[in-house]
């Protein structure tokens, strides 16, 4: 009889079931981490992955306003084009300005030297923000994806 109460209490034949308060924060911890670490880098490469998709569609519709151009002129909107990409993936609309129309310079986006970026038009992405300003320099234009160079540049604007 004794043998079978020094099981029940732990005693020297006692085997335990179950993990203890320490080894279970332990676990979490390391979770914790784990997921610390893992969070940014699947962020940062879901971003990437939006910007190569915003690059692709910037140069799909500068191919179609290239094409509305040997036609004659340049369209004064997108919808002028037809074509379906018209929302960047943060559903933010594309921005398009004919400056060959002969718009106010101050509507032109301007590079840190404060030169235009284009002279026949500007397109472009606001970013993941969806704010944008018409200098490159401006904050809220850092992580905008544009065309500049009069198409010889579609990137982000902090690379250009």
């Amino acid at each position: 009889m004794q043998t079978n109460n020094n099981r029940l209490n732990g005693g020297p034949g006692h085997r335990r079931l179950g993990f203890t308060i320490l080894e279970l924060m332990i676990a979490v911890l390391v979770v914790a981490l784990l997921t610390a670490i893992a969070l940014p880098m699947y962020n940062g490469a879901i971003l990437k992955a939006k910007i190569s998709v915003v690059i692709g569609d910037l140069i799909q519709i500068d191919a179609a306003i290239e094409r509305r151009r040997g036609s004659g002129e340049l369209p004064a909107t997108l919808a002028e084009l037809n074509i379906d990409v018209l929302l960047d993936p943060w559903k933010n609309p594309y921005q398009y300005l004919n400056i060959e129309a002969g718009v106010n310079k101050g509507q032109v986006r301007k590079d840190r030297n404060l030169v235009p970026l284009n002279t026949d038009y500007d397109l472009y992405s606001m970013g993941p923000d969806g704010v944008s300003k018409k200098p490159l320099t401006a904050k809220d234009s850092r992580d905008d994806i544009l065309r500049a160079g009069n198409g010889g540049f579609i990137g982000r604007a902090e690379d250009f």
